[in-house]
Protein backbone atom coordinates (compact mmCIF):
# COMPACT_ATOMS: atom_id res chain seq x y z
CA UNK A 1 0.00 0.00 0.00
CA UNK A 2 2.85 2.35 0.85
CA UNK A 3 4.47 1.74 -2.54
CA UNK A 4 1.25 2.53 -4.43
CA UNK A 5 0.79 5.72 -2.43
CA UNK A 6 4.38 6.82 -3.00
CA UNK A 7 4.12 6.10 -6.76
CA UNK A 8 0.91 8.14 -7.02
CA UNK A 9 2.50 10.97 -5.05
CA UNK A 10 5.58 11.00 -7.34
CA UNK A 11 3.39 11.01 -10.47
CA UNK A 12 1.30 13.91 -9.14
CA UNK A 13 4.46 15.88 -8.40
CA UNK A 14 5.82 15.25 -11.91
CA UNK A 15 2.57 16.32 -13.56
CA UNK A 16 2.40 19.48 -11.42
CA UNK A 17 6.03 20.41 -12.13
CA UNK A 18 5.60 19.93 -15.89
CA UNK A 19 2.46 22.11 -15.91
CA UNK A 20 4.18 24.92 -14.00
CA UNK A 21 7.27 24.62 -16.19
CA UNK A 22 5.22 25.40 -19.31
CA UNK A 23 3.60 28.58 -17.98
CA UNK A 24 5.18 31.88 -18.84
CA UNK A 25 6.37 34.05 -16.03
CA UNK A 26 5.07 37.58 -15.52
CA UNK A 27 8.40 38.96 -16.70
CA UNK A 28 8.20 37.00 -19.96
CA UNK A 29 4.62 38.14 -20.60
CA UNK A 30 5.57 41.77 -19.86
CA UNK A 31 8.62 41.52 -22.15
CA UNK A 32 6.46 40.12 -24.96
CA UNK A 33 3.93 42.96 -24.59
CA UNK A 34 6.71 45.57 -24.61
CA UNK A 35 8.26 44.01 -27.72
CA UNK A 36 4.89 43.95 -29.48
CA UNK A 37 4.26 47.60 -28.54
CA UNK A 38 7.73 48.55 -29.75
CA UNK A 39 7.05 46.90 -33.13
CA UNK A 40 3.74 48.76 -33.44
CA UNK A 41 5.45 52.09 -32.70
CA UNK A 42 8.23 51.30 -35.20
CA UNK A 43 5.61 50.55 -37.86
CA UNK A 44 3.75 53.81 -37.17
CA UNK A 45 6.93 55.89 -37.34
CA UNK A 46 8.09 54.13 -40.52
CA UNK A 47 4.72 54.71 -42.21
CA UNK A 48 4.75 58.40 -41.18
CA UNK A 49 1.02 58.11 -40.48
CA UNK A 50 -0.15 58.35 -36.89
CA UNK A 51 -2.47 60.24 -34.56
CA UNK A 52 -1.11 62.08 -31.55
CA UNK A 53 -3.57 62.47 -28.67
CA UNK A 54 -2.59 65.20 -26.20
CA UNK A 55 -3.11 64.49 -22.50
CA UNK A 56 -1.26 67.41 -20.93
CA UNK A 57 0.52 70.55 -22.07
CA UNK A 58 3.35 72.70 -20.81
CA UNK A 59 3.44 76.32 -21.98
CA UNK A 60 6.74 78.16 -22.07
CA UNK A 61 7.62 79.27 -18.56
CA UNK A 62 4.54 77.70 -17.00
CA UNK A 63 3.32 74.66 -15.16
CA UNK A 64 1.78 71.74 -16.97
CA UNK A 65 -1.98 71.68 -17.57
CA UNK A 66 -3.90 68.41 -17.74
CA UNK A 67 -6.23 68.25 -20.73
CA UNK A 68 -9.66 66.66 -20.39
CA UNK A 69 -11.97 64.87 -22.78
CA UNK A 70 -9.28 63.44 -25.12
CA UNK A 71 -10.39 65.77 -27.91
CA UNK A 72 -7.06 67.45 -28.67
CA UNK A 73 -5.10 65.83 -31.46
CA UNK A 74 -2.60 66.11 -34.27
CA UNK A 75 -3.07 63.76 -37.22
CA UNK A 76 0.32 63.36 -38.86
CA UNK A 77 0.38 62.19 -42.46
CA UNK A 78 2.80 62.87 -45.29
CA UNK A 79 -0.04 64.15 -47.47
CA UNK A 80 -2.03 66.22 -44.97
CA UNK A 81 -1.39 67.02 -41.32
CA UNK A 82 -4.30 68.31 -39.23
CA UNK A 83 -3.89 69.86 -35.81
CA UNK A 84 -6.37 70.97 -33.14
CA UNK A 85 -4.53 71.70 -29.90
CA UNK A 86 -5.18 74.29 -27.17
CA UNK A 87 -2.69 77.08 -26.58
CA UNK A 88 -1.81 78.92 -23.40
CA UNK A 89 1.03 81.36 -23.53
CA UNK A 90 2.24 84.43 -25.32
CA UNK A 91 0.99 85.15 -28.83
CA UNK A 92 2.89 87.69 -30.92
CA UNK A 93 0.73 88.20 -33.98
CA UNK A 94 -2.80 86.83 -33.88
CA UNK A 95 -5.97 87.81 -35.71
CA UNK A 96 -8.54 89.65 -33.61
CA UNK A 97 -11.18 87.22 -32.41
CA UNK A 98 -9.08 84.20 -33.33
CA UNK A 99 -9.83 80.82 -31.81
CA UNK A 100 -6.77 80.96 -29.55
CA UNK A 101 -5.60 77.42 -30.15
CA UNK A 102 -3.13 75.87 -32.53
CA UNK A 103 -5.28 74.80 -35.48
CA UNK A 104 -3.92 74.17 -38.92
CA UNK A 105 -3.93 71.91 -41.95
CA UNK A 106 -1.02 71.53 -44.29
CA UNK A 107 1.48 69.28 -45.97
CA UNK A 108 4.55 68.51 -43.86
CA UNK A 109 7.93 69.29 -45.39
CA UNK A 110 11.49 68.36 -44.43
CA UNK A 111 10.45 65.23 -42.51
CA UNK A 112 13.42 63.81 -40.63
CA UNK A 113 13.43 60.68 -38.49
CA UNK A 114 16.22 59.81 -36.05
CA UNK A 115 16.36 56.65 -34.02
CA UNK A 116 17.74 57.06 -30.52
CA UNK A 117 18.44 54.43 -27.89
CA UNK A 118 14.84 53.94 -26.73
CA UNK A 119 12.95 56.47 -28.83
CA UNK A 120 12.49 58.16 -32.17
CA UNK A 121 12.78 61.85 -32.97
CA UNK A 122 10.52 62.98 -35.83
CA UNK A 123 10.88 66.54 -37.09
CA UNK A 124 8.73 68.25 -39.70
CA UNK A 125 7.73 71.73 -40.86
CA UNK A 126 4.10 72.49 -41.69
CA UNK A 127 2.87 75.69 -43.30
CA UNK A 128 -0.58 76.65 -42.08
CA UNK A 129 -2.80 79.43 -43.38
CA UNK A 130 -1.11 82.24 -41.42
CA UNK A 131 1.88 80.61 -39.75
CA UNK A 132 4.70 78.10 -40.07
CA UNK A 133 4.95 75.36 -37.44
CA UNK A 134 8.04 73.36 -36.57
CA UNK A 135 6.94 70.03 -35.06
CA UNK A 136 9.25 67.79 -33.07
CA UNK A 137 7.97 64.47 -31.77
CA UNK A 138 9.90 62.43 -29.19
CA UNK A 139 8.27 59.03 -29.55
CA UNK A 140 9.18 56.34 -27.03
CA UNK A 141 8.83 52.61 -27.65
CA UNK A 142 5.86 52.33 -25.28
CA UNK A 143 3.84 54.89 -27.31
CA UNK A 144 4.33 57.83 -24.94
CA UNK A 145 5.12 60.93 -26.96
CA UNK A 146 6.18 64.51 -26.39
CA UNK A 147 5.27 67.01 -29.10
CA UNK A 148 7.07 70.35 -29.16
CA UNK A 149 5.71 73.09 -31.41
CA UNK A 150 7.62 76.20 -32.38
CA UNK A 151 5.69 78.86 -34.28
CA UNK A 152 6.42 82.27 -35.77
CA UNK A 153 3.37 83.88 -34.14
CA UNK A 154 3.17 82.06 -30.80
CA UNK A 155 5.56 81.08 -28.02
CA UNK A 156 7.05 77.60 -27.76
CA UNK A 157 4.77 74.95 -26.23
CA UNK A 158 4.99 71.21 -25.63
CA UNK A 159 2.37 68.49 -25.24
CA UNK A 160 2.56 65.02 -23.69
CA UNK A 161 0.38 62.21 -24.92
CA UNK A 162 0.22 59.00 -26.92
CA UNK A 163 0.49 58.05 -30.56
CA UNK A 164 -1.86 55.57 -32.13
CA UNK A 165 -2.70 54.21 -35.52
CA UNK A 166 -4.91 56.61 -37.50
CA UNK A 167 -8.63 56.04 -37.15
CA UNK A 168 -10.30 54.81 -40.30
CA UNK A 169 -13.24 57.02 -41.25
CA UNK A 170 -15.97 55.24 -43.16
CA UNK A 171 -17.84 57.12 -45.85
CA UNK A 172 -21.60 56.82 -45.33
CA UNK A 173 -23.64 57.04 -48.52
Amino acid sequence: MKTKLSIILVLCCLVTISVFGQEKTKKEIKAEKELQQQKEVEALVASKKFDFEAQKMTPQGGNFIILDYNTYFLRFNTEKTTCDLPFFGRAFNVDYGGDGGIKFEGTPEDIKIEQKRKSYIVKATVKGKNDVYLLMFSIFYNGNTTLSITSNNKAFISYDGLIRAPKVVENKK
